[in-house]
C-alpha cells in the first residue's frame, strides 16, 4: 500500500485534497485499479501490471483509446496519468452478463462503428497473427517450450490472415470480455472500459471478439452485424465473423501461454490457455473453416 499512498498523494496536486481510504475494485488479472476520491469527485486509479509491455501493450495507445471513446460517449473520461497507471473518472456502473450484453448488440455495434471511424491514430498495431509470432520469440527466449496446440494455432492464424488481409487499418478495442463492458446506470447506456489492448487493426476483429467472448449465437451475430453494416449481412460478411471468432480464440490460448511464461501472478494461466485451445478446436471441428475462408469478406 506504501506506493499506492505515494502515487494518490501525488495526484492530489492536479485533482485535488484526498478524501478517505481507497477501495479495490474487482476485475482485471493483469492491473489493479481502486476507487478514490479527490475534492468533490470520484475517480478509478489504475495501476498497471508487470512487464505488459511484452503483451503487446502500449500505455500511450490506451489513453489515447479512452480519451477517444470518451470523447465518443462510450468511456469513462481519463483524468490524468503517472508513472505506471491512469486515472479515469468514475462512474456509477453495473457489470452486464453475456446474455445482458447480447440483449443490446446493436447497442454495442454502433459504439464500436463509431470509435472504429474515429480520428485518432493509435501508436501501435494489434494483429493476431503478428501477436503469435511475436509471442513465440519471447517464449522460445525464456528457454519454454510451447504446447504443440500453440504452433497448430500460429498456422491457423496464418490462414485466416490470408483470407482476411488488413485492408484498412482501424483503431480497435481488441479485448471485448464480459467485464469490459458495463451499464452506466444513471443514463442507462452501455460503456466500454479497460482500453489497454487498444491498436490499430482489423475493424471485423472486433466483432468476433465480442461475439465468441460473451456466447453469441447466430441470431445474436445477424443482429451485430445487420447493425453495424447498416444493412442485412452478406454471406461474407458471416463467415469473416466466424473467422474473426476463431481467431479471438487464437488469441487468448496464445496470451495464456505468454503469461504463464512472464508472469508471477497467482493466476492458473496454462487452464486458461487450455479452455481456450479447446474451444478453438470445438469451432473447427465441425468442417466449417474451409467455407468461411472462401467466403470471408475483409
Amino acid at each position: 500500500m506504501g506506493d499506492l499512498n505515494d502515487i494518490l498523494h501525488d495526484l492530489e496536486r492536479s485533482l485535488g485534497v484526498l478524501g478517505g481510504d481507497p477501495s479495490p475494485l474487482e476485475g482485471g488479472i493483469t492491473n489493479r485499479n481502486y476507487r478514490v476520491r479527490f475534492g468533490d469527485d470520484e475517480y478509478v486509479v489504475r495501476l498497471h501490471g508487470k512487464d505488459t509491455d511484452l503483451l503487446g501493450i502500449s500505455r500511450e495507445a490506451e489513453r489515447l483509446a479512452n480519451s477517444a471513446a470518451a470523447g465518443l460517449g462510450i468511456a469513462p473520461a481519463v483524468a490524468g496519468t503517472f508513472d505506471g497507471g491512469l486515472v479515469t473518472r468514475f462512474l456509477a456502473c453495473a457489470p452486464l452478463g453475456s446474455e445482458q450484453i447480447a440483449a443490446r448488440a446493436e447497442e454495442v455495434a454502433l459504439a464500436l462503428r463509431a470509435f472504429h471511424e474515429a480520428a485518432v491514430a493509435l501508436p501501435v498495431n494489434f494483429w493476431v497473427p503478428d501477436l503469435l509470432e511475436e509471442y513465440a520469440g519471447i517464449i522460445a527466449a525464456r528457454g519454454v517450450i510451447a504446447p504443440p496446440e500453440y504452433g497448430e494455432a500460429r498456422e491457423l492464424a496464418a490462414r485466416i490472415a490470408a483470407a482476411l488481409p488488413v485492408r484498412a487499418l482501424r483503431p480497435c478495442h481488441n479485448d471485448l470480455l464480459p467485464g469490459n463492458l458495463v451499464r452506466e446506470r444513471t443514463a442507462d447506456r452501455i460503456m466500454i472500459v479497460d482500453w489497454e489492448y487498444a491498436g490499430m487493426g482489423h475493424p471485423c476483429f472486433d466483432l468476433g471478439n465480442l461475439s465468441v467472448n460473451n456466447g453469441f449465437v447466430d441470431s445474436v451475430d445477424e443482429r451485430l452485424l445487420r447493425a453495424y453494416h447498416g444493412a442485412a449481412p452478406t454471406r461474407g460478411q458471416c463467415a469473416t465473423l466466424k473467422l474473426m471468432r476463431v481467431l479471438s480464440d487464437v488469441r487468448e490460448a496464445a496470451w495464456g501461454v505468454m503469461q504463464g511464461c512472464v508472469s508471477d501472478l497467482d493466476f492458473d494461466f496454462d487452464g486458461y490457455a487450455e479452455r481456450h485451445f479447446a474451444r478453438l478446436r470445438s469451432a473447427i471441428a465441425g468442417g466449417r473453416l474451409g467455407d468461411w475462408l472462401a467466403a470471408a469478406e475483409a
